[in-house]
């Protein structure tokens, strides 16, 4: 039996798709490669390329895959953009998750891991959050995972669906082999937009605000190593597997960072100047978001290990610095 990874060819996706194959897991991949590269996923496994709202195609991939299990990574993600065109994520987000769970039931799949995000609490009302604090999201991308997560609930109840939803915070770094990495065109994350900078694709990186209500002025976020994050995905899969009740856990390191610090440890790291300006805040940026990760160790054993600063950016630099260009560059 396979699980399929929906935007299985994205940077967070791909990453699953190695790991899953390094524990000997059959794969199936979905991705209509908006933002995904064909080749970030290895040639010898089952690759379809069409979009997860087209019922049609979504139900031919589960007619001929033996499909156990999914893991659902297929969503517009940019906040920026979410706030100038709503409408578009939840049409690609919120449909697609109805189109997708339309597709299980029929199918008799009944387990799925969601990618979800920090971004459905909002700005929160105390740090480290939990999972039990209110979900109040502050800009349509936060809102259109929300709205999944509940998606998923009442398909529980009415169809048996099973879920673990994960929210992540903030994610870095890359495949230590140097294997794959983050390539976004236009690169919106932190990280590598730092790294560009450091390798002069860049002139200087912006600060997008300098007067917020922390120790420097700009925002804290807290940041978890991807392939930390994966091993997560996969215990949540396996908790499914062994009877798991249906939840939701957060995913992140507990320890949050300015932007300005992670610009420094760049420059550490790198040895790069890496020149930096002050820009205006941008609309739905929340002040500080820090996890507690706690519940995803107790209930499912993760234990993050490459989860420190210093760590994700000498791996995100290791892909960065060996491709340039990202995956055009090879």
């Amino acid at each position: 039996m396979s699980v399929l990874a929906l935007g299985g060819a994205g940077y967070i996706g791909s990453h699953a798709v190695y790991q899953l194959l390094d524990r000997e897991r059959e794969v199936v991949v979905v991705d209509n490669l908006q933002t995904g590269h064909r080749e970030a996923v290895p040639a010898n496994i089952p690759f379809y390329e069409g979009d997860v709202r087209d019922r049609q195609f979504l139900k031919e991939v589960f007619a001929k895959e033996p499909i156990d299990q999914v893991m659902m990574f297929a969503a517009n993600s940019l906040v920026g953009v979410s706030m100038k065109e709503p409408l578009q994520y939840f049409d690609n987000n919120v449909y697609g998750t109805q189109v997708l769970l339309e597709t299980m039931v029929d199918a008799g799949v009944s387990d799925i891991v969601f990618s979800s995000t920090a971004a459905v609490y909002g700005e929160p009302n105390q740090v480290p959050i939990k999972e039990c604090d209110p979900a109040m999201p502050q800009n349509p991308y936060g809102e259109t995972k929300l709205a999944m997560e509940k998606m998923m609930k009442w398909c529980r109840e009415a169809h048996d669906l099973r879920y673990v939803s994960l929210r992540y915070f903030n994610v870095a770094g890359a495949r230590p082999s140097g294997a794959i990495g983050e390539d976004h065109d236009p690169e919106t994350h932190l990280v590598p937009i730092i790294l560009e900078t450091a390798l002069g694709k860049r002139k200087s990186i912006t600060i997008y605000g300098d007067d917020y209500d922390t120790k420097d002025g700009t925002c804290i976020r807290d940041y978890v190593h991807v392939e930390d994050l994966i091993d997560a995905h996969i215990r949540a899969l396996d908790y499914l597997k062994d009877g798991g009740v249906s939840d939701v856990f957060n995913l992140g390191s507990s320890t949050g960072f300015t932007v300005k610090e992670i610009i420094g440890a760049a420059r550490a790291v790198t040895g790069k100047e890496i020149p930096s300006k002050i820009g205006e805040r941008r609309p739905g940026d929340p002040t500080k978001l820090i996890a507690s990760p706690e519940k995803a160790k107790a209930v499912l054993g993760w234990n993050p290990k490459r989860t420190d600063i210093d760590t994700i950016i000498e791996d995100a630099w290791n892909w960065h610095h060996h491709h340039p260009d990202g995956y055009g560059g090879r």
